[in-house]
């Protein structure tokens, strides 16, 4: 009779067991998967990376001359250089506040970036989706500007990124900016789509890809001289990136001269296929309190 009730109450206790198991198991392989990138920035367009909260980055971001800026440039490196520096701050896992300030225009940005959705390591949810937005003011002096409001640009972009190996990621970003007062030949809303990619090829060092692709087409422009103006190149941009947990420095070829995503979208005449590219980096450093 002992023997019975011994082999009764091990087939009562077995589904817990077997319960507790797998809940154990699930709770362990549904653990969001690591980032599909290292660095809150892809070259020139954000990516699907939020800090833990109360994490301070610190970024610096410099564009060089174009190369075939002149024929005593150095290739760019004495020609007049762009730079913005920033900071951003994590309120939260998923929300990341900051500001930054770029030379070229006197640009202020005010930034932002949700994650709304984050990859798992079960593969139940595939992709990270996140939305980065930003409030940007041109600060130049003067009397360019009849209103204040003539001043403001917005950006707005949805990040759907996955992290298909340890060594491999991928990114589709679409993206709307914004100007309250354009030329007449633009329209004041740009349609854009980006293209972004990540090759490790070391621990600490990876291949980078960038591909901004405008949607919406702007009409040519016919200057004085007869040349003509494209407003409708894509952006296109190679590096590669050393990282570490706190530091990642990214140096790359790109044809975009801006470095605030709407300047890019919506100004930027330079033809990559043409040789319009320039040197640049891109250096962050993170602070845990």
């Amino acid at each position: 009779m002992k023997n019975y009730k011994i082999i009764l109450c091990t087939f009562l206790l077995l589904p817990l067991m077997v319960l507790s198991q797998e809940k154990k198991k699930d709770s362990i392989v549904d653990k969001p998967s690591r980032p599909a990138f290292e660095s809150a920035t892809l070259i020139d367009n954000a990516t699907d990376v939020l800090f833990n909260k109360n994490t301070l980055e610190v970024m610096m971001q410099h564009r060089f001359g174009e190369i075939n800026g002149g024929t005593n440039d150095l290739a760019g490196f004495w020609g007049a250089s762009n730079i913005r520096i920033a900071l951003s701050y994590a309120l939260h896992d998923r929300l990341t506040v900051g500001f930054g300030t770029t030379k070229e225009g006197r640009l202020q940005d005010f930034n932002w970036k949700v994650g709304l959705l984050r990859q798992t390591r079960s593969d139940k949810t595939p992709l990270n989706i996140s939305y980065y937005g930003n409030f940007t003011i041109d600060a130049r002096p003067g009397n360019r500007f009849y209103t204040k409001q003539d001043r403001y640009s917005y950006f707005h972009q949805i990040i759907f990124s996955r992290r298909f190996s340890p060594n491999v990621s991928f990114q589709i970003a679409p993206s709307i900016s914004h100007y309250n007062t354009v030329e007449s030949f633009m329209e004041n809303d740009r349609f854009a789509i980006a293209f972004g990619g990540r090759a490790k090829i070391s621990p600490q060092t990876s291949i980078l890809l960038d591909y901004s692709q405008p949607i919406t087409q702007f009409k040519n422009v016919t200057e004085a001289d007869g040349s003509i103006t494209n407003y409708n190149h894509p952006g296109i941009s190679l590096g590669v990136e050393f990282g570490t947990s706190n530091h990642a420095f990214q140096l790359f070829i790109t044809n975009f001269r801006g470095i605030v995503p709407q300047q890019n979208y919506m100004k930027t005449t330079n033809d990559f296929f043409n040789g319009d590219f320039l040197i640049g980096f891109n250096i962050t450093r993170n602070y845990n309190f």
